[in-house]
C-alpha cells in the first residue's frame, strides 16, 4: 500500500490534471461551437459538444478526489464516467449520421483546423499523465477518465483529417465517417468502464479490512497491487 505522503501527492496530481482538462475543454467547446456555427460544420459542432461531455467526466473525477477518502466515491464516479462515454457516442454518432444523410458540405474552417491540431497536441500528454498517476495511485476512475481523454485525442485526429480533406480535396463525408468509428469506440469504452468498477484499484472493502482487522496478518500485497483488468493493461 502507498505511504500516506505519496498518496497525497498523487491525489494532488490527479486534481491538477483534471483542472487543466476542464479548463482546456471549456475553451475548446466555446471555440469549436463558434467555428462550427460560422462554417456550418456538423463535425465541429459535434466536437464542441464532445468537449462538454469531457468536462462532465473530468468534473466527476474532481468531485471524487475532493473527498477525504476518494475510494468511497470510486463506484459512483465510474458510473458517471461510463455515462459520459455513452453520451459522447450518442452526440458524435447522431451528428455524424445527420451529416451523412443530409450530405452537408461545410465551409473550410481555418479556426476549426487550428483547434483540432492544438487538441491533438495537448490531449495525449494529459491522458498519459493522468493514466500514469492513476496506475500508481490505484484509481480506476482516473484511468477511465484518461481513456476518455485519449478518445478525445482520436476524435481530434478524425476531425483534423476530415476538415483538411474537406478543405483540400472536397471530401465532405470524411469527418462524418471517422466520427462514426469514434462513436463505436466510445460505446466500447463505456461498457468496459461499467464492467471495471474497482478495477486497477485496491477496492474499498480491502482498505477497510486493512484498517479494521484485528488480525496481525496483513492483506496480500500482491493481491492489492496487481492490476487485473484491461484498463491497466493499456
Amino acid at each position: 500500500m502507498l505511504p500516506t505522503g505519496r498518496r497525497r501527492i498523487l491525489e494532488r496530481r490527479v486534481r491538477l490534471v483534471v483542472a487543466i482538462t476542464i479548463t482546456w475543454n471549456v475553451v475548446e467547446a466555446i471555440v469549436a461551437l463558434w467555428a462550427g456555427a460560422v462554417a456550418s460544420s456538423a463535425a465541429l459542432i459535434g466536437f464542441g459538444l464532445d468537449s462538454i461531455v469531457e468536462v462532465l467526466s473530468a468534473a466527476a473525477v474532481a468531485w471524487q478526489f475532493s473527498a477525504r477518502d476518494p475510494l468511497r466515491r470510486e463506484r459512483a464516479t465510474l458510473r458517471v464516467v461510463a455515462i459520459a462515454f455513452f453520451l459522447l457516442a450518442v452526440v458524435v454518432g447522431s451528428d455524424a449520421l445527420l451529416a451523412l444523410v443530409q450530405q452537408e458540405r461545410p465551409d473550410a474552417s481555418p479556426v476549426g483546423i487550428a483547434i483540432a491540431a492544438l487538441s491533438l497536441a495537448v490531449m495525449p500528454f494529459l491522458s498519459w499523465f493522468e493514466r500514469r498517476t492513476g496506475r500508481e495511485l490505484g484509481s480506476a476512475t482516473a484511468i477511465a477518465d484518461s481513456r476518455q481523454t485519449l478518445l478525445c485525442t482520436y476524435l481530434s485526429a478524425a476531425l483534423l483529417v476530415g476538415l483538411l480533406a474537406n478543405a483540400v480535396l472536397g471530401w465532405w463525408w470524411a469527418d462524418a465517417v471517422a466520427a462514426l468509428v469514434i462513436a463505436v469506440i466510445a460505446v466500447r469504452e463505456g461498457v468496459l468502464t461499467l464492467r471495471g468498477e474497482g478495477c486497477c484499484a485496491p477496492s474499498a472493502h480491502v482498505h477497510a479490512h486493512a484498517r479494521d482487522s484485528t488480525d496481525a496478518q496483513q492483506p496480500d500485497a500482491a493481491a492489492i497491487a496487481a492490476p487485473s483488468c484491461e484498463c491497466c493493461a493499456r
